[in-house]
């Protein structure tokens, strides 16, 4: 069983170096009869994609699979790990130690890599610090390699609106930067649905062993039609005029919806959008002052009357 697990990594590697390479060549290498190699490819099938476009042509990998980098997870590094410790050492064939070191030695180079590269990434991320707060903990690079190794993270969570701190375990999924923060979308256990955390409220962000799969979380759609980074509940499809003055600087702006867009014959802009946060929306709209008048919901124009009405009154 043994042989055939090492002669399976070699097939690997020389179909990796040859694309195109026979049967007759591979049996060759391994120092077997063509049959055996028929086998072993019937198995390698099973976890590989390989094609083999007609009579006479040879073997090759589809798309980008490729065993190099290893990308162990957690699990499998240890599986791995453990794999000499379970077998009859007396029965092993020669140059099985070798092998087995220079695998190990690859993940360690590559773990070194990674956690290099990702060093790096959050030494150029600089988002600055707002001048109130005192200088606190980057848990950006423990996020990052959470979600490349797909491991849960334990964390201690202040959320503002409440003033409340607990401890979550949350599988990262997405960092998304907004208004010059970074937001982190994942699955928060202890709330047991997916929850948007602002990365500055976190207070400890520890890697744990525990692994986690997406599923078929699609980041897209969970962020359909929110305007910044919160989602509502509820559609609100809006109508706002722009009057010519400001109207080519709206048409340029990098929005994360996609609004329809209608040019006047006096220059104005009517913008039209459904987003899922009325608050967030007006948040934008507000920053353009009079330039900006919002035809629709009726409701929402009332209710910014009311708050002019108010601000008049204070001033």
């Amino acid at each position: 069983m043994i042989d055939r697990v090492i002669r399976i990594f070699n097939i690997i590697n020389a179909i990796q170096a040859n694309p195109g390479i026979s049967a007759k060549d591979l049996a060759f290498k391994c120092d077997v009869n063509v049959r055996t190699i028929y086998r072993d490819l019937d198995i390698l099938e099973l976890f590989a994609p390989i094609s083999r476009e007609g009579k006479g042509t040879g073997y090759r990998f589809m798309g980008k699979f490729f065993t190099y980098p290893l990308n162990f997870t957690e699990q499998e590094s240890l599986v791995f790990s453990l794999l000499p410790s379970v077998l009859d050492k007396d029965k092993l064939p020669p140059g099985f130690d070798t092998a087995y070191d220079k695998v190990m030695g690859t993940h360690r180079k590559e773990k070194s890599q990674l956690n290099t590269i990702i060093e790096d990434i959050t030494g150029i991320i600089q988002m600055g610090t707002p001048a109130y707060r005192p200088e606190s903990q980057n848990f950006l690079q423990p996020i990052i390699q959470a979600i490349l190794e797909q491991r849960a993270i334990d964390t201690t969570y202040h959320t503002q609106s409440r003033n409340k701190t607990t401890e979550r375990i949350i599988d990262p999924y997405y960092l998304v930067p907004r208004d010059q923060r970074f937001y982190l979308i994942g699955y928060c256990h202890l709330k047991q649905d997916i929850r948007t955390f602002r990365i500055s409220r976190f207070q400890k962000v520890e890697l744990s062993n525990m692994p986690f799969d997406k599923g078929d979380f699609n980041i897209k759609q969970y962020l359909k039609n929110t305007w910044s980074i919160d989602r509502g509940e509820k559609n609100i499809k809006f109508k706002v005029r722009f009057n010519a003055d400001i109207a080519r600087y709206i048409k340029e702006e990098e929005l994360f919806v996609h609004p329809r867009m209608r040019e006047q014959k006096d220059g104005s802009l009517i913008f039209e959008v459904t987003v899922n946060n009325e608050k967030e929306f007006l948040k934008w709209i507000m920053q353009y002052g009079p330039s900006a008048e919002v035809l629709e919901p009726k409701a929402i124009r009332e209710s910014l009357k009311e708050q002019l009405s108010q601000w008049m009154n204070m001033y």
